[in-house]
């Protein structure tokens, strides 16, 4: 099955802003590509560029797309290892834009059995809930927003913090206090913290009951995880520290996290992310699916995986619900409540709404 032509989409969703420790998106920069066969099979693949995050920025992304599609021109589809090896070989990192031609890749296989892509990865359906997250504000904007989605039916709270010690702990202090004891709380630092805030901030929250905290440090600070895990009341873990198996391995040996978040735009699609999981569950570590601000397509994509792995216990999949003020996304997954299910159609099951794409940005390669 050869790879014919790509098109490659400015795929740039309006949004409220988004605050975490390391900056503001003010709209999602994602890219959508749609790669076609000699079979009249074609693949979908996006891919939310996070720059303070991946350092990759939407124009990086459709810059290095351009020459991935030429690279693939002519080649066979179905060879996913081969056609991933050719990206690799071509350029190191890159892992965002990477990631949307491995689940166009994916999407072209599945398809191709006609089987939903969660059955052609040998999984199968289970209840998947996911956290809301609250982005960072003053204390009664976030107090705010946690009864809010607490009136709404959330159970899972993902709390990002990260910008000031003394205020993050007053905080989730008040969030708590205001959700009541049931609401489940997780934290989100984005490498906000150093190793002296990290442990004062989460020493200061042991009465709190929070879940786990996320990435508390900049990764160069990755050596000093272990002694932070030793001393913390609140379990870690790894997401910016861990991009790849290699990163899992390391992070797993070295004693650094209790947990490892999963992300396309970090492991450059499926087939890296099943291995990074492959490698947490030997080691008896439990993963999370997160994201960036993908549209329900990489969303759709990222719940077929879920499906498939078992040791993904926590779902951090709130990515259209965050801010998004517009759906270009026909098919696909849809929210019942903080639900997710996907219809049984063939591959991942979303594509985007042409009526969208008619005023994107668009290259043929």
């Amino acid at each position: 099955m050869k790879i014919t032509h790509t098109e490659i989409y400015r795929f740039s969703i309006p949004m409220i802003p988004f605050v975490i420790a390391t900056g503001t998106m003010h709209f999602a920069q994602n890219v959508f590509i749609r790669v076609y066969t000699d079979e009249g099979i074609y693949g979908v693949g996006e891919c939310s560029a996070f720059p303070m995050i991946v350092g990759e920025t939407q124009e990086t992304c459709l810059a290095m797309a351009r020459d991935f599609a030429a690279i693939w021109k002519g080649k066979d589809a179905l060879d996913m290892k081969a056609r991933m090896k050719d990206l690799d070989n071509f350029t190191s990192h890159n892992h965002t834009i990477k990631s949307a031609f491995d689940l166009a890749l994916y999407d072209i296989a599945s398809k191709a059995e006609n089987k939903p892509l969660y059955k052609y990865l040998g999984g199968e359906k289970k209840p998947v809930e996911t956290d809301i997250t609250i982005g960072i504000g003053s204390v009664n904007e976030m107090v705010a927003a946690a009864l809010k989605f607490k009136a709404n039916g959330a159970s899972l709270l993902k709390v990002k913090l990260g910008k000031n010690v003394h205020d993050d702990v007053s905080r989730i202090k008040a969030i708590r206090n205001a959700v009541g004891t049931e609401i489940i709380i997780r934290i989100d630092a984005n490498q906000g913290w150093t190793f002296e805030e990290a442990l004062q901030a989460l020493q200061a929250m042991e009465d709190v009951n929070i879940q786990f905290c996320e990435q508390p440090m900049r990764t160069w600070h990755d050596d000093l995880l272990p002694e932070l895990r030793r001393k913390s009341p609140v379990k870690i873990m790894a997401d910016e520290s861990c991009f790849n198996h290699h990163d899992a391995r390391k992070q797993i040996n070295s004693g650094s996290c209790d947990y490892i978040n999963i992300k396309f735009s970090k492991s450059g699609g499926i087939a890296e992310a099943l291995k990074i999981h492959q490698v947490a569950t030997e080691a008896g570590i439990p993963c999370m699916m997160g994201g960036m601000l993908e549209s329900r397509i990489a969303l759709s994509a990222k719940l077929h995986l879920v499906y498939a792995c078992p040791n993904i216990q926590f779902y951090d999949l709130d990515t259209c619900m965050i801010g998004h003020l517009i759906d270009p996304v026909i098919g696909g997954v849809e929210y019942k409540g903080y639900f997710l299910d996907l219809p049984d159609k063939p591959g991942i099951g979303a594509d985007a709404d042409e009526n969208f794409l008619k005023d994107c940005e668009k290259w043929i390669i």
